[in-house]
């Protein structure tokens, strides 16, 4: 019976996660120093001490229901875009896009702990995989769209797994619709608006108070800087509010395709030209590969000589 005392020392010891370092104290019968040496032959030890190295390329993949209902958007990180090419690598993100469908973890942290594959977690494949490729690799975020039988999901990956977004719509007879050619080209179309224009919101509704009152705010002071009397400027906050929704949010914005149209009227076009009055946009999401990640510059010469002591 191996402990969680002898557990904890070989993970202190050697970096490892804590269902590795159980699997071979069990293997050897709890020896650390086999343990510790198992663990360095699989390559986990090594695997660990990549972790530190900042991932900011990778890859952004989709997965969509057969029925169109639900969509995943998964974002996996890796240190350089040679490594992001491995297809080892690109089929771990699309079986984990998959994974995330079909056992709908809450959160990363229970995506990770979940049963994969072969009796391994989602953490314990992809250490294995760090120790295969020889770089750090992150499984950063996901978010991950479940449908009812009104809703139809739409996805699209720009660049190479650079971008990824997810559209939603509903109408109460979409099962006569999802189909419908006309009204795919306009899912299609509005999910590559949304990473050509990265909307923040999709209805002036859902702008938070706070962030509304700032930008109000912001406009005042621009105005009052521009020398207008105090009423004037009120007034010019209520004119430029305007604009800044047309430029926030996904309904009020200029249809990438065709300014002459915002997306939320080519939304209640197509729901007339297709017979779905009711028909609606729901939400979306999009990821950007490395978005948010500070990439660390280092000396050439020194980064050599960490792969050489790595």
């Amino acid at each position: 019976m191996i402990s969680a005392e002898q557990v904890r020392e070989l993970r202190e010891m050697t970096g490892a996660g804590m269902m590795e370092c159980k699997r071979v104290l069990t293997e050897t019968d709890g020896d650390m120093t086999k343990a510790a040496e198992l663990l360095r032959e699989r390559g986990i030890v090594k695997a660990t001490k990549k972790a530190g190295r900042i991932a900011a390329e990778g890859l952004v993949e989709s997965y969509k229901s057969a029925d169109s209902k639900d969509g995943v958007l998964v974002e996996v990180n890796i240190e350089t875009d040679f490594a992001a090419k491995n297809p080892d690598f690109r089929k771990f993100v699309s079986n984990v896009a998959e994974h995330i469908e079909n056992n709908k973890p809450a959160n990363v942290e229970e995506l990770l702990a979940q049963n994969y594959a072969e009796g391994k977690t989602v953490q314990e494949a992809l250490t294995e995989l760090i120790a295969t490729i020889g770089e750090n690799t992150t499984l950063r975020r996901f978010t991950h769209f479940v449908g009812t039988d009104n809703t139809y999901v739409e996805s699209y990956i720009h660049g190479d797994g650079r971008i990824g977004v997810l559209v939603e719509f509903e109408a109460e007879n979409m099962a006569s619709i999802k189909d419908n050619d006309e009204f795919k080209t306009m899912a299609k179309d509005i999910a590559m608006h949304v990473a050509a224009a990265k909307p923040e919101y999709s209805s002036r509704e859902e702008v938070p108070a706070d962030i509304l009152a700032k930008e109000q705010e912001i406009i005042k002071a621009q105005a009052v800087n521009e020398g207008k009397p105090e009423a004037i400027a009120e007034k010019m906050v209520a004119g430029r509010i305007q604009k800044f929704y047309k430029e926030v949010c996904i309904l009020e914005q200029e249809f990438v395709k065709n300014p002459d149209l915002s997306v939320g009227q080519l939304v209640e076009n197509t729901g007339k030209s297709v017979a779905a009055p009711t028909l609606k946009f729901v939400r979306f999401a999009r990821l950007e590969r490395g978005e948010g990640i500070e990439k660390k510059s280092e000396n050439f010469a020194d980064e050599v000589m960490k792969q050489i002591n790595g």
